[in-house]
């Protein structure tokens, strides 16, 4: 034990490092947000440009069923750690262009929920996120999550391909059915808390495709349902994240003007990438995603450095 005065070891500073490494934040129903897995602490948005490629990022990828995650894990390699913060915010910028992209159906429920048909349907969006919360909750207060490192991530991305193609087979055969059914809704909720869980699987790929396989076969159907329960899940996690953020004193020095860039570029990004989905699945499969998945999956354990 060292006298009083002396400097305690290297050695002791580097634990330190590491473990606060591990720490990422994350949000009520287990929605997790990127922190950049190099071990070292991560570092205010600086690079304007860096930022905008890190909110364009974030837009394609959030709802399209090929994991934000993993995408980020990649970016970052190269672009530089950045805070918990600047994650959420531009998480949040996504899910705002989710929220535009439906305001015409969010306002057609609010204002006809004397419509059975709404009210039934807006009842299943409720459970659904409710799942999410109650189970998703004590899952994240209990740490059940695995590292974002590139192995996990990885073969997340390959499994979740396979699943993909292995799951819209099946749905398939059910025939054309867009009708939510109450199973449908509590099996969404349930997805969602496995990606919490599993970086690298995709909220929007393991919900949409639990969706299909429970009833909902209709690709735009079940896409809706999921994408339309993401926005309050998604705001929930990203306020109960900031939250905790600020109790620990995380918020930290930031560069505003590149985070309000990286906002903006997630939002406008993410409105076209979900106009665009919701058009392409009324006629196409999801085969090509799956595809994608499993090659940058591939990629990632073959060029990665595993520990990253």
């Amino acid at each position: 034990m060292p006298a009083s005065g002396d400097v305690a070891p290297p050695r002791c500073i580097i634990v330190v490092r590491c473990c606060t490494s591990k720490v990422r934040a994350t949000g009520a129903g287990g929605v997790a947000y990127p922190r950049s897995p190099l071990p070292t602490a991560p570092t205010p948005v600086s690079d304007l440009f860096s930022a905008l490629l890190l909110g364009i990022l974030e837009g394609l990828t959030e709802f399209l069923p090929v994991s934000s995650t993993g995408h980020l894990l990649i970016a970052q390699h190269w672009l530089g750690a950045r805070s918990d913060f600047f994650n959420i915010v531009i998480q949040a910028g996504a899910i705002l262009a989710v929220t535009l992209v439906f305001r015409r159906r969010l306002w057609e429920l609010a204002t006809h929920l004397g419509d059975p048909a709404n009210r039934d349907y807006v009842a299943k969006l409720a459970v659904a996120f409710l799942v999410t919360a109650l189970v998703g909750l004590p899952v994240r207060l209990a740490g059940w999550e695995l590292p974002e490192t590139v192995t996990p991530i990885a073969w997340a991305l390959v499994l979740g391909g396979v699943w993909m193609l292995v799951a819209e087979h099946y749905a398939e055969k059910r025939g054309d059915v867009a009708t939510v059914t109450w199973k449908v809704a509590v099996l969404v909720g349930l997805a969602q808390v496995v990606a919490g869980i599993f970086p690298g699987t995709s909220r929007s790929a393991a919900a949409i495709f639990m969706a299909m396989l429970a009833g909902t076969s209709r690709r735009a159907s079940a896409a809706e349902f999921v994408f339309l329960v993401g926005i309050p899940t998604m705001f929930a996690a990203s306020a109960y994240a900031f939250l905790e953020l600020a109790m620990e004193g995380g918020l930290g020095e930031e560069d505003w003007a590149g985070v309000a860039v990286a906002f903006v570029a997630a939002a406008v990004t993410g409105f076209a990438v979900v106009r665009w989905l919701m058009g392409y699945i009324k006629a196409h499969r999801f085969t090509g995603f799956a595809v994608y998945r499993i090659a940058l999956g591939i990629g990632l354990l073959a060029f990665m450095p595993t520990g990253a």
